[in-house]
């Protein structure tokens, strides 16, 4: 009887040594799995989009040209603490507010429910946080689909696309880990000068 114990132990473990790994290889494919729609965007002028801030400020791909361009799509206020933290550090950064370069923080939410998160955490309120009311410029961009959504099919996740001063799209970032990529944002910016 202990014989066959220690024999369905032996199983049991070299069963959970063979399959962790699989589960493991699965999941990370799936996590680095090329998003189509995504890729599809890279070398190509970016789609045509019209975005205002709170301040009535309106952004457009002919406005911007010029200007390298940071458009970081998330789910906003319902994303706390993750998006706020890095819509917060690019209000913060510099490097993201300069005469050549500007990163806009996309939203569904409206500008009144912003206007009360800016006095509550540090760098909301130099943001440029600009207003997809109705979601089709993240449509647009394939942004309802990414890995990071955590709501698949009706908002963004935490994904970065960085258009060129030509208004073409150099780069596209989705970022299931939800970290603030400021560094990692700025070494491709660098990539374009």
């Amino acid at each position: 009887m202990e014989n066959n114990e220690i024999n369905i132990k032996m199983v049991a473990v070299i069963l959970a040594l063979i399959i962790a790994p699989v589960i493991v290889l699965i999941a990370f494919n799936q996590l680095n799995k090329p998003n189509s729609k995504l890729d599809a965007l890279i070398n190509k002028p970016a789609p045509q989009f019209s975005l205002q801030d709170r301040n009535g400020n309106t952004y457009t791909p002919e406005s911007l040209k010029g200007k390298n361009v940071v458009l970081f799509f998330s789910e906003g206020l319902a994303c706390y603490p993750a998006c706020w933290n890095q819509i917060a550090q690019f209000g913060l950064d510099d490097r993201f507010n300069a005469q050549d370069t500007v990163a806009l923080s996309v939203v569904l939410d409206s500008p009144e429910d912003w206007q009360k998160i800016t006095q509550k955490m540090d760098g909301i309120d130099k943001a440029n946080i600009v207003f997809d009311k109705d979601g089709q410029i993240s449509r647009t961009f394939g942004m309802m689909s990414v890995g990071s959504s955590m709501r698949q099919g009706t908002s963004p996740g935490h994904t970065y696309v960085i258009i060129d001063k030509a208004g073409v799209v150099r780069y596209v970032f989705d970022d299931p880990s939800m970290a603030v990529r400021n560094d990692q944002i700025a070494l491709e910016l660098a990539k374009l000068n």
